[in-house]
């Protein structure tokens, strides 16, 4: 008789891990992940109570795969214009773990979307205040904005829907941040609401 095959913890939550990238989530069970394994599903009730706790473990990987794109996107000379090229590059090359992190219900079992953006905000908000030269509140409404338009881009991809390449992508991202910008520089008021919005509109029709 051979030899039992003996697997440890982290090779059954790689195994769950490849599973989840190649097929999404619903596709991880007991016998798909022994099954890539070559064993039975025992060893896997031996470290995992349920199948509902392993893919809890996949989803913190998940994270922890997503947080190393956006920590190589924060050393680019402009860091929140980095994060916003690893966010679609996520959603380009792991486009599952992307479905997974950002496109899931909220059941509070794993991470939601806001987590992530605010995940994403705490790191980029100084560079964002010192580079544009504006306050905090101001900073954060700024990346907010910019984020959330992101985020639509990567939901196109994701989906498959996205008819824009990297670069059309690049180019609206930009002029967005340019109008916002020029939007907050010469209205004030602008992210609190405190202007004259019929105003502003009539200045701009009249030029």
């Amino acid at each position: 008789m051979p030899p039992k095959k003996i697997v440890t913890k982290q090779q059954i939550l790689q195994s769950a891990l490849e599973i989840t990238r190649e097929k999404g989530p619903d596709a991880v069970t007991a016998r798909s992940v022994a099954a890539r394994l070559e064993v039975s599903t025992h060893p896997i009730f031996s470290f995992y109570s349920s199948i509902a706790e392993l893919k809890d473990d996949v989803v913190d990987q998940a994270r922890e795969i997503y947080h190393h794109y956006i920590l190589t996107g924060l050393k680019e000379n402009i860091p929140f214009l980095g994060i916003g090229r690893q966010f679609l590059k996520l959603a380009r090359q792991e486009p599952e773990l992307f479905k997974l992190l950002f496109l899931n219900s909220s059941d509070g079992t794993t991470s939601t979307v806001m987590d992530e953006f605010r995940f994403t905000l705490d790191l980029v908000v100084n560079s964002v205040m010192k580079i544009y030269n504006i306050d905090k509140p101001t900073a954060e409404c700024y990346y907010r904005n910019l984020w959330l338009m992101s985020y639509s881009f990567t939901t196109l991809i994701v989906t498959g829907n996205c008819p824009y390449t990297d670069e059309e992508m690049s180019d609206i991202l930009s002029q967005a941040s340019l109008s916002l910008y020029k939007a907050i520089k010469d209205i004030p008021g602008f992210f609190t609401n405190e202007f004259d919005k019929d105003l502003e509109f009539t200045k701009l029709i009249n030029k």
